[in-house]
């Protein structure tokens, strides 16, 4: 399926994950092109505080990631409204960060930059169903706000990536 038109927003965990385990560019070095590419043709983009969170590691993805071509969108009046939007909606939202958990501090505005921009959040975070529980993630803020959201997977088949491989 290609959503021709379709802009993604990347959570965190996509990249620190694909880097660190499947798609290492030590063996699939090609995902990391084309994410560059991507990012040229604005098909991609990281909120500044995504950005921030994998930089300061300081590790070969920061290093990365600071010469790539993705776009790094920054907190505007236009998403601070959204992230007020996404705080209105629904009490249980607060519970998106959780300092004393680690959890990350990006995440709200991951969500409030793709409704700015009408994208689709891509993350590995999944949907917590446990009803009438005060943990919350990505994925149902977005289905609370309407906003589209895909793991990235799903990412990887609807930009119709394809993969090869070859011995060296």
């Amino acid at each position: 399926m290609s959503m021709s038109g379709q802009k993604y927003c990347l959570d965190a965990n996509v990249l620190i994950q694909a880097w660190q385990k499947y798609y290492s560019p030590k063996f699939c070095s090609d995902y990391w092109s084309l994410l560059n590419d991507f990012g040229e043709n604005e098909k991609i983009f990281l909120p500044q505080n995504v950005f921030e969170e994998i930089i300061r590691t300081e590790d070969e993805l920061a290093t990365w990631l600071k010469n790539s071509k993705i776009p790094i969108f920054e907190v505007d009046g236009d998403v601070t409204n959204c992230l007020k939007r996404i705080y209105a909606a629904n009490p249980i939202h607060q519970y998106l960060v959780d300092n004393t958990k680690q959890r990350s501090l990006a995440d709200p505005w991951v969500i409030a930059h793709a409704l700015k921009e009408n994208a689709c959040v891509v993350t590995k975070e999944e949907k917590v169903t446990v009803p009438k529980t005060t943990r919350i993630k990505i994925p149902n803020v977005c289905d609370n706000m309407g906003i589209r959201w895909i793991n990235d997977f799903q990412f990887v088949e609807e930009l119709n990536i394809q993969f090869s491989c070859s011995l060296i």
